[in-house]
């Protein structure tokens, strides 16, 4: 298995676009699996179409499912951290991926970006991992 982590800040957003960065990682690798994992316990990932809203539409369902105040158990760090950390529970901190002849196989309008809501740890990992198709 090749593996490689990609090191983000994400200081200034909320939603990374990650796709760029891993079709780059699968080209021209062959048939397989790519594996995205971010090993964090306050961020997430999500399939999402880009640059048509939806980065702010996701942000603001967030907000409303996960408010940011003082409602939760586990309330260190600033206001609302306890949202940060049910983030996972909603949205999974890895996808499986298939690639075909080197090629990520993402729907026409697909992205994968990186949701991270946590203000306060803005130095982000995500695992890129190639599983090939030993069949091939």
């Amino acid at each position: 298995m090749d593996s490689q982590v990609l090191r983000l800040d994400t200081a200034k957003r909320i939603i990374t676009d990650l796709t760029r960065s891993i079709r780059q990682f699968c080209s021209g690798r062959g048939d397989g699996l790519c594996h995205v994992f971010v090993p964090h316990a306050t961020a997430a990932l999500a399939l999402i179409e880009t640059g048509s809203g939806s980065e702010q539409d996701l942000v603001e369902l967030l907000g409303r499912l996960l408010p940011r105040d003082d409602r939760y158990t586990h309330h260190h760090g600033s206001a609302g951290h306890g949202a940060d950390h049910l983030l996972p529970a909603l949205l999974s901190p890895s996808a499986l991926l298939p690639v075909l002849g080197g090629e990520l196989q993402l729907g026409v309008w697909q992205s994968v970006v990186l949701v991270d809501t946590n203000p306060d740890n803005p130095d982000r990992q995500v695992r890129l991992s190639f599983l090939a198709d030993l069949q091939t």
